[in-house]
């Protein structure tokens, strides 16, 4: 019979993690006696991430004694705790393999509902001084879940915890979890998970997408099942026409077009980061193509901006280069996506190279003055309206910040300026036979976003003096805490 063997709770505080304050409330401590349970949470207990923890969805995270011992031996570990993994209940038995979404547990008085798998986060990597902890826990399949409260009650260490009802479908904690974040889920499972009354909103909606993603056998976007409900709905459903006003040769390879509303209704003001649908007919009697376009010019309500690079052998690329003309009409869905800019206090630079570029400029052109620089040391792929180029490596450096006038933005200058906000600009190198430049054209290094530390010797938002080469191993040994490729 699985049983109860400890119930802990813990409210939020402010810890010190890597220079920055972190409010967390992962540090979970045993009680003693019967404690009630609500439906928001367990007395006594909080949550410092709202929009990650907590709430009725998971009023409770149970974690296995079982996996404790998995964990001591995979980390070679003996010092472990009661609420060691932030959970609420420590309990024997219940393994994520066998434990289904939407089976009810009775626990003392208080009646409860598996919703979901646990949504892992930096936090528990903190509490466990292991950075590799999340990461640890979806790949070893071993995620804990949370408990959804159906009827209040007492609950107290050495409960027997009795199974009253199984859930439909039969999806066990560990298969839902991995259809998220492992590869390899199909349509059935899909649709199957979908059927899941227990299952939490956000993980619907996570499958929603991805079986989205199945129907239309689009894979080029990654995992839409991951991406941060961040963003707001888009301004509209489906697509909207919209017309071509100008056209834009901006190499031999890139064209950019200029859409303008064809019902002469505004347009809404896109994030910047974000990208638009365009269905493409190249032929009457064809399925229509679906691709995903960033917006590459300054957020505003009268016009998108795109810019296509022909691929070889790219059908929706070599229509929109040779068939489509200025006052065409095409079908254009509103903005969307989650990867966004958003603003802060923080020194950001962002480098990228080649057509990855537009998605990120427009993060940089709020505080940015408007006008275009010369060209660059002899890359072709020369995309945005406006363009701050370090030679081969196209970076361009902005202090993001609430209040920009109080720091603006300090042109980057060619190597040697001291004028510059990057006291010497450099050119990203990589590893073997490609060399930087055959890596800059080729996306291999299309944006990296680096925090750049405060030094006493150094002005707010400025980089040091880089000595020697930046190469993908230095990349790798975390001069850069976040990467994502265009």
């Amino acid at each position: 019979m699985p049983r109860l063997l400890s119930v802990n709770v813990g409210l939020p505080c402010d810890i010190a993690w890597r220079g920055e304050t972190v409010r967390t409330a992962i540090w979970k401590e045993p009680v003693q006696g019967r404690r009630m349970v609500r439906r928001p949470n367990i007395d006594g207990d909080g949550q410092g991430d709202l929009a990650g923890h907590g709430g009725e969805q998971r009023a409770v995270f149970v974690y296995q004694m079982e996996s404790y011992h998995y964990w001591e031996r995979q980390l070679g570990r003996n010092d472990f705790v009661f609420g060691q993994f932030g959970e609420n209940f420590t309990v024997d038995g219940l393994p994520d393999e066998e434990v289904c979404i939407g089976d009810q547990y009775r626990i003392g008085s208080a009646l409860f509902e598996v919703t979901q798998p646990r949504v892992t986060c930096y936090r528990v990597g903190i509490r466990m001084n292991e950075p590799q902890m999340p990461a640890l826990l979806v790949s070893h399949r071993k995620p804990g879940f949370y408990l959804r409260v159906l009827q209040e009650g007492e609950v107290a260490a050495g409960d027997e915890i009795v199974k009253v009802a199984d859930g439909p479908e039969r999806m066990t904690v560990a298969e839902i979890d991995g259809m998220l974040y492992l590869a390899g889920h199909s349509r059935e499972q899909l649709e199957r998970a979908l059927r899941l009354p227990a299952l939490s909103p956000g993980w619907k909606t996570s499958f929603q997408a991805l079986l989205e993603q199945v129907l239309t056998g689009d894979t080029a976007g990654g995992n839409p099942g991951l991406a941060p409900a961040s963003s707001p709905p888009p301004a509209w459903p489906g697509f909207r026409p919209l017309q071509v006003s100008h056209m834009e040769r901006e190499s031999r390879s890139v064209l950019s077009l200029v859409l303008v509303p064809a019902d002469k209704h505004p347009l809404v003001a896109a994030l910047p980061g974000q990208f638009v649908v365009l269905r493409l007919q190249p032929k009457p009697d064809a399925p229509p193509l679906l691709r995903n376009y960033s917006l590459s010019d300054a957020p505003g309500a009268d016009h998108y901006r795109v810019s296509v690079k022909q691929e070889a052998n790219g059908a929706a690329s070599t229509y929109v280069h040779h068939q489509v003309h200025v006052g065409d009409v095409l079908e254009v869905s509103a903005p969307r996506g989650n990867f966004t800019f958003r603003q802060g206090l923080s020194p950001v630079v962002l480098l990228s190279a080649g057509v990855g570029r537009p998605r990120y400029w427009p993060c940089c052109m709020p505080s940015l003055p408007r006008h275009r620089h010369g060209k660059s040391g002899g890359c072709s792929e020369h995309v945005t309206a406006t363009n701050t180029p370090l030679r081969r490596s196209h970076a361009a450096a902005s202090r993001s910040c609430p209040q920009p006038q109080l720091h603006p933005l300090q042109q980057a200058r060619p190597p040697g300026s001291t004028r510059s906000g990057l006291r010497r600009p450099w050119t990203p190198q990589c590893d073997g036979a490609r060399g930087d430049r055959r890596a800059a054209q080729g996306g291999l290094l299309s944006v990296w976003t680096i925090r750049v530390p405060a030094r006493s010797d150094q002005r707010p938002g400025c980089l040091g003096r880089h000595h020697g080469p930046c190469t993908h191993r230095a990349f790798r040994s975390g001069c850069i805490q976040h990467t994502r490729r265009g």
